[in-house]
């Protein structure tokens, strides 16, 4: 079988082939556009991926370590715990006969109760006078021109209560009959 082609039909034919050529460049032109966005959205995810593991592993690590810090934290309480109920059942075991405390008064008012006069001392470095701070006889000036000040007092079975363990000597009523 014999086909005759045309001058016209070969032009035709150049004409869809360089037509096919065009849209094959483009189509390959914007394939390799998709690919490249598809190759860097892989990248950022690929990137926010390691940094999310890299986060999530300090995370797991300071958790660990505050985890630690708190059972550290709950021991020693626990251990103080214990040791004030056997400080209590100490105490409470003596009897309070001659028993001292120590009152720290601010300014004459009383701030805080403590079991020993030493206590007391050293807890006024919370309130800003050093430990080792000289301090005040208490019958040199009025308690309430001390801006701290320990008061003993001494369990008097007596009255059932605590009095005083350094009375302030009285004063005498001037032109008194």
């Amino acid at each position: 079988m014999i086909r005759i082609v045309t001058q016209a039909r070969i032009e035709q034919l150049e004409h869809d082939f360089r037509a096919a050529c065009e849209l094959a460049r483009q189509t390959s032109g914007a394939a390799n556009e998709a690919f490249g966005r598809h190759v860097r959205e892989l990248y950022a995810a690929t990137d926010r991926a390691e940094r999310a593991e890299a986060t999530t592993s300090e995370v797991g690590e300071i958790l660990s370590r505050a985890m630690e810090e708190l059972s550290a934290a709950q021991q020693e309480l626990l251990l103080k715990d214990i040791e004030i109920r056997r400080l209590r059942e100490e105490r409470e075991g003596e009897p309070l006969e001659g028993r001292t405390l120590t009152v720290l008064l601010h300014y004459g008012e009383p701030h805080t109760i403590y079991a020993s006069r030493e206590d007391a001392y050293a807890d006024t470095a919370t309130h800003g006078t050093a430990p080792d701070a000289v301090w005040v006889p208490a019958g040199e000036r009025p308690a309430a021109e001390c801006k701290w000040r320990c008061e003993a007092f001494i369990y008097d079975a007596a009255s059932n209560g605590f009095r005083r363990a350094h009375m302030p000597v009285p004063k005498p009523v001037r032109e008194a009959a």
